[in-house]
């Protein structure tokens, strides 16, 4: 690829489209190459809104993607910087998530883990070739070139990536997401190319059962997994993977980096390059089953961290840890096990024993604060329960996320989806009265203009007959303040009550 002229105009090569995603200070769209008619996917970040550091860090990501050409990598065909712009453009990647693809297939086994993770230590090898760490390998960084059957697995966002000498181990500033982290960047110790096996022994966990094999909601807890390697394998659903697959795990799992298999070495690996005599070849229905909750999971921690980007404005501290998102963009955040975490500066005593939870966004503030948002979520439930279309668009974001039982696992987004509940609310019209009471609701405080609530619903219905009905459901709401106004812009509920099936808008 020839280096653009200096005076090139990005708007001079390429025609830009619809928006595909969009970050805090970046948005990409697709966009056609005059010249050829080729597709491609532009990611334009506001270079105005950058720090000095934020800029470094650009300019390196763009250095680390001009060198590497690889099928199993999304490649950098452009770069152009303008006055407050810079313009990267990307293969167009229309399969989307490696993950959710493989929940939509009719058929996924052993074989085929082997071939995706064939595919990732691959593209892992030629970083690695190429004095690249990617620092951030999850599934959120896996895509589908195409939505055609065998298409290639691309990685993406080398946002956080790094270049080293050799086979360099050095301090490279604490970064990554933390259920993928590897055991000598929590211990804070020297580190370098086996970061990403490690990472990539999580995946391949994940791959063949559907659940990772750290995991806990306290993230001290986590990292004490992580940094002693406790990891096991349970019965049943292990019992049928090959002792192969489990010998490969053990490989990338080490907890001494010196030991921990190589990316060329685990190419090498019976499982990957004779998976026709060893991976099985039996349809592991547990695992797309268990892998359906696992997107589920991260999709609903995604939208409320997307919700929570647009706030921007976290936290009076100074001291907060860091959450890159794909974009390139940078905010301050809390920490989760599926967010992505970068300081370079952190100091030595608050990494010991995890991330410092005082550095992050959630602290205590005044309890007038969190009734305000208790107040405002019982307003949103009343014009529910009354059927009041209007005021709910009021106390509601007009780009509302949501996800709920109705829309059969798919995050939902605007109010045509509420508002046919609301034309045809069952409960409203066929009810003598409803009481609606919130149970143990936990308001957590994001900073000036943010929050996040969580309750158990509690709504109780007289029908016609007289007869009295009772439906239970948990929710989860983030709220906005915008204009000195709190607006409800993501939710979240779940209902085991079979009720729902025939009163579902008695508890949007």
């Amino acid at each position: 690829m020839a280096a653009p002229a200096a005076c090139t105009r990005f708007s001079d090569n390429y025609d830009l489209k619809e928006e595909l995603g969009k970050g805090a200070f970046s948005v990409v769209r697709r966009c056609v190459q005059k010249s050829s008619g080729q597709e491609f996917a532009a990611k334009i970040i506001n270079t105005k809104k950058l720090s000095a550091r934020d800029f470094q860090k650009l300019e390196r990501e763009a250095r680390i993607c001009r060198k590497l050409q690889h099928p199993n990598i999304v490649r950098l065909h452009d770069s152009i910087q303008e006055e407050n712009f810079h313009y990267l453009v990307f293969d167009l990647v229309t399969g989307g998530e490696l993950f959710e693809d493989i929940v939509a297939r009719e058929f996924y086994s052993e074989a085929d883990a082997s071939h995706c993770i064939q595919q990732i230590l691959e593209s892992v090898h030629h970083c690695h070739s190429n004095g690249v760490v990617h620092r951030d390998l999850k599934p959120e960084n896996l895509l589908l070139a195409s939505k055609a059957k065998g298409a290639a697995v691309k990685l993406a966002d080398f946002g956080l990536a790094i270049e080293v000498q050799g086979e360099q181990q050095a301090w490279f500033g604490f970064a990554g997401t933390p259920g993928y982290l590897s055991p000598e960047v929590l211990k804070k110790e020297p580190y370098g190319k086996p970061v990403d096996i490690w990472a990539c022994g999580v995946i391949l966990y994940i791959l063949l059962v559907g659940y990772p094999p750290f995991w806990d909601e306290d993230q001290h807890r986590l990292y004490a997994q992580i940094k002693a390697g406790a990891y096991d394998y349970p019965s049943p659903e292990w019992d049928t993977v090959t002792p192969e697959a489990k010998n490969l795990i053990n490989q990338m799992l080490t907890v001494i980096p010196s030991k921990r298999i190589t990316a060329s070495e685990a190419l090498k690996h019976p499982w990957i390059c004779q998976r026709e005599r060893v991976a099985s070849v039996v349809h592991r229905q547990e695992t797309v089953d268990c892998l359906k909750k696992f997107n589920a999971r991260r999709k609903l921690k995604g939208a409320i961290l997307t919700t929570m980007l647009a706030t921007r404005n976290f936290s009076k501290s100074g001291r907060s840890i860091i959450t890159k998102k794909g974009d390139g963009s940078q905010v301050k955040e809390s920490t989760d096990s599926s967010t992505t975490l970068e300081d370079d500066d952190i100091k030595e005593d608050k990494v010991k024993g995890g991330v410092d939870r005082s550095s992050t966004v959630i602290a205590k503030e005044p309890e007038a604060r969190k009734q305000e948002v208790i107040k405002m979520t019982e307003q949103l439930i009343e014009a529910i329960n009354t059927g009041d279309f209007e005021a709910y668009t009021k106390i509601c974001d007009p780009h509302l996320t949501a996800f709920e039982p109705e829309a059969l696992g798919n995050l939902v987004e605007g109010m045509d989806f509420h508002k046919f509940y609301f034309d045809n609310n069952v409960i409203v019209k066929n009810c003598k009265a409803v009481n609606t009471t919130i149970l143990n609701p936990n308001v957590h405080l994001l900073g000036e203009d943010a929050a996040c609530i969580a309750y158990v619903r509690l709504t109780q219905y007289m029908d016609k007959q007289g007869v009295a009905h009772s439906l239970q459901c948990e929710e989860t709401r983030v709220w906005h303040k915008r204009d000195n106004k709190w607006q409800n812009v993501h939710f979240h509920r779940s209902t085991n009550s079979p009720s729902y099936t025939f009163a579902p808008s008695a508890h949007k």
